[in-house]
């Protein structure tokens, strides 16, 4: 029998290592639903309990178990946990009409809860909730958009580099940190930013049932705190994390005879790391996001993002419902 050719090998190991995978996706799949089944056992009466945690980039997996979840017959009223110094723009909208429309359809009481840091987009997305309850001391408010630019070209000027672009239009390179901003294109981004801001503050107003030119007397991206808000009529109520819950359970009239549902959040596993799959959204929380981010600057950061990493360009041109000097 001759001996296998160097071809024929590869080919074997690729074989068996596609099968391997796909066995163990289709092995992981069947443990997390029967996972999901065991962990979510059906009772009378639910609470279900959802995060809305770190910086705001994209609510995927908030928003699968938020349509998931609340059409289960089981759920009676939906408590959403908030620590977040907002984030873009239109995640941070769609956070916000979605919830509205799971309350509409089903006609849940959705209250949100923040004991630590609810600010711009975070904030903008509580407005959808029934109620908002605050810690005395949770830092909130923080009503209005950013958009940061940087220019470089003395640095580039420094390096010895020269950048230049082919574009169809004037405005096309606009925001470009290789050369300083022209008036007009200052002037476009600062008509798009007053408009987000009206929407902003207009949805404050009509959410929390307040006065425009009352609410731009505060919406200039300061933060206050829960008690000042409470006052103020931002928020709801003082209390806890548990507070929210009872509230929830009594909006509901369920009493005592009621469960804390929280959807499980699964670890990605061996084949996940390797082939980079990311389940969990971009909610990350705030430690989390610190310590993916220092992983990534010793293993796997080309230059460029390091770079961009460093000189905080990473979320440069771009609108934010984000609290100012977060990323400080």
């Amino acid at each position: 029998m001759k001996p296998w050719s160097f071809r024929k090998k590869f080919v074997f190991a690729s074989i068996l290592f596609l099968a391997g995978w796909f066995g163990y996706e289709a092995f992981k799949s069947y443990k997390r639903v029967s996972r999901e089944a065991e962990d979510y056992t059906v009772s009378k009466n639910e609470i279900l309990h959802l995060e809305i945690n770190g910086v705001i980039f994209n609510g995927k997996k908030f928003l699968s178990n938020l349509k998931k979840f609340s059409k289960d017959k089981s759920i009676k009223a939906i408590v959403i946990e908030i620590n977040s110094p907002g984030g873009a723009v239109g995640p941070s909208q769609e956070l916000f009409r979605e919830i509205t429309r799971v309350k509409k359809e089903t006609g849940l009481p959705v209250i949100c809860s923040s004991t630590n840091l609810i600010a711009s987009g975070g904030y903008y997305a509580a407005l959808a909730c029934d109620q908002l309850v605050v810690a005395p001391g949770t830092m909130i408010g923080s009503i209005g958009v950013i958009m940061e630019f940087a220019n470089l070209s003395k640095l580039y000027e420094w390096a010895k580099i020269s950048r230049y672009s082919i574009k169809s239009g004037k405005f096309k390179d606009s925001g470009a940190e290789y050369r300083e901003m022209r008036d007009d294109e200052k002037k476009l981004f600062q008509d798009m930013i007053d408009e987000v801001y009206e929407q902003f503050a207009g949805q404050v107003a009509t959410s929390r049932n307040l006065e425009l030119d009352f609410v731009k007397q505060y919406a200039d991206g300061r933060v206050m705190t829960g008690a000042t808000a409470v006052k103020l009529k931002f928020a709801d109520v003082e209390g806890t994390f548990q507070d929210a819950v009872d509230l929830a359970a009594s909006t509901a009239k369920l009493g005592s005879d009621y469960k804390l549902y929280k959807p499980r959040k699964e670890k990605p596993g061996f084949f996940d790391l390797i082939m980079q799959e990311e389940d969990e959204d971009e909610l990350n929380g705030l430690a989390e996001f610190q310590d993916v981010l220092s992983a990534k600057m010793k293993n796997s950061m080309s230059p460029s993002e390091m770079v961009k990493t460093i000189l905080k360009t990473k979320f440069l041109n771009q609108p934010m419902y984000l609290m100012p000097g977060f990323w400080e």
